[in-house]
């Protein structure tokens, strides 16, 4: 994170603060935003250059401590969310891994919700606890929970909302005071509802955090994450680790999410309108026991849904399968998944295509099968998210599968 000048005001809208903020253009004018590729870069004079690597001027040294192009996705992303800065980072995950090196030591507490992504479970409940750092797992939607699981030494509340897959949604404001009770930072995971519907610093939220591997790039292409908070935090605490560690997005990346950050306010717009008419669909369809989306009014947290994400329930849903056991639930889920034609089995979302998949055997299944119905994930739950073909298609595709269930 280098700061430099943007000549965009901060007053824009979102929408045009998604295709205006960046850093200022360089001498030749370009309209589309500059992609240095470089790794090294050449200093004014010997007196600057000390200047610069010991942090007292700003200007950059290093590919890995700063690019334009990088600067330039980070300012967009920092504005769309409405925080003072941002770190990019090389993956969602990576933006995990550097606020949990950068917030936490030996002792400290983390409170986190049971049904986040499987890999920050293994993360911070596994992999830091070698460490010394305690974890509390908590249902994502108790907050007498969430309030009982805190303590003089928890120093961060992590949510998610709305979850992968479960579309579980929080209460971000009720968190934020809990966290700040105890003198704790609350981040929240923007990944499925994206600034495009929700603004979790407006309800409270320290940090917000990013893979801008799905709906920011929007059409499967790179792997990125981001940490968006205020200016202090992101150059006291998050830019010395990520020096020293390396966890950073290249220009390349950085510049193909940036300019996916141009089309995401009507992404997701019509993706979310495609969502909630098919989720209404499988709702009626027989062989369907249940469907996971905050749009619907079944859901148990819709009403909170709608007003904090801007009244659109965003564009992934998942769905459970009638079944009689746990092994038939599993084979019912293959069979509906093995009879797409048109849609793509894949494990990743936010894509301008439709992708489906199996979480108990993917995305959750190195969890353990109590960990797994601790979060809801059962055998027959697949997972949507949807893209931009037409709905009929869509409903056609999935009517493959499931019409045939035996």
């Amino acid at each position: 994170m280098t700061q430099q000048k943007t000549n965009t005001p901060s007053t824009l809208h979102r929408d045009t603060l998604a295709v205006r903020a960046a850093v200022e253009r360089s001498q030749y004018g370009e309209n589309a935003e500059a992609l240095y590729l470089t790794s090294g870069y050449v200093q004014p004079s010997a007196e600057a250059s000390a200047r610069r690597f010991a942090g007292e001027e700003d200007g950059y040294t290093y590919g890995r401590t700063g690019n334009p192009t990088v600067t330039s996705f980070e300012q967009r992303l920092a504005a769309m969310e409405g925080t003072e800065a941002a770190m990019a980072t090389a993956s969602g995950m990576a933006a995990i891994m550097l606020m949990c090196f950068s917030l936490l030591r030996s002792g400290d507490h983390v409170v986190f919700s049971q049904s986040m992504f499987g890999s920050t479970i293994k993360l911070i409940g596994t992999e830091f606890a070698r460490f010394g750092v305690e974890s509390t797992i908590v249902p994502q939607s108790d907050i007498d929970a969430w309030r009982a699981a805190v303590r003089p030494g928890t120093k961060l509340l992590f949510a998610e909302t709305p979850t992968n897959p479960l579309t579980e949604v929080c209460d971000i404001a009720a968190l934020a005071d809990i966290a700040h009770s105890v003198g704790a930072l609350l981040c929240v995971d923007n990944c499925f509802a994206t600034p495009a519907l929700q603004r979790p610093v407006t309800l409270g939220a320290d940090i917000v955090m990013h893979s801008g591997t799905k709906f920011l790039d929007g059409q499967g292409r790179v792997m990125a994450g981001a940490l968006c908070a205020p200016e202090a935090l992101v150059r006291e605490k998050f830019l010395p680790v990520q020096k020293n560690v390396g966890m950073v997005l290249s220009p390349f990346n950085a510049w193909v999410v940036l300019k996916g950050l141009e089309t995401l306010s009507l992404r997701m717009q019509a993706q979310s309108a495609a969502t909630l008419a098919l989720a209404r669909w499988l709702e009626q369809h027989p062989a369907v026991a249940r469907v996971h989306y905050p749009g619907l009014d079944s859901h148990p947290q819709h009403a909170l849904a709608m007003r904090q994400m801007s009244g659109v329930g965003g564009a992934v849903l998942s769905f459970d399968l009638k079944a009689a056991d746990a092994t038939q639930a599993r084979a019912r889920a293959f069979h509906v998944l093995d009879a797409l034609q048109v849609l793509s089995l894949c494990t990743n979302l936010g894509d301008t295509k439709t992708l489906l998949s199996h979480p108990a055997s993917t995305s959750h299944g190195k969890l353990t099968e109590a960990q797994r119905q601790a979060a809801g994930i059962g055998q027959g739950l697949i997972r949507v998210a949807v893209g931009l073909e037409h709905l009929d298609d869509l409903k056609a595709d999935l009517a493959r599968g499931l019409d045939t269930l035996s």
